[in-house]
């Protein structure tokens, strides 16, 4: 593949950008769908757990255009990480705090945590070494 530092990095973000709004209709998706049988916090916990594992090979092909490796794949949690944090606290804050309901909490907490999570992800994604072991 075609190594992404050669991809301007404007067109870097627009691509991240798509894939996260894949990403978050799957992410949604699979929430609405645990809601029916789950507390809001494990629905939440599970399909953003799920959804994460799209979003590295999306990234990894489109937005990186690297190969997804074991490495990469084991560290890729910790570009979501802070999206996971912000996320999560703002659901309990929109939820529980604010009584706003819990359908659209979501949509709403993850827009904060987008601009950390492309820094981190560039980070992990981008080739640094040939010691990385195919997936």
């Amino acid at each position: 593949m075609r190594n992404a530092m050669a991809r301007p990095m404007p067109r870097q973000i627009l691509i991240f950008a798509v894939v996260g709004v894949i990403n978050t209709a799957t992410y949604y998706g699979l929430y609405l769908l645990f809601l029916m049988r789950l507390p809001y916090l494990l629905a939440h916990v599970l399909a953003f757990g799920l959804s994460m594992i799209g979003s590295f090979f999306l990234n990894a092909r489109f937005t990186y255009r690297t190969r997804p490796t074991w490495r990469k794949f084991l560290l890729f949690p910790l570009t979501n990480a802070a999206n996971f944090l912000i996320t999560t606290a703002g659901v309990y804050v929109i939820v529980d705090v604010l009584h706003a309901g819990s359908r659209f909490a979501p949509l709403l907490a993850s827009a904060a945590a987008i601009p950390v999570t492309f820094v981190v992800s560039r980070w992990i994604m981008l080739p640094k070494t040939d010691c990385d072991r195919d997936l």
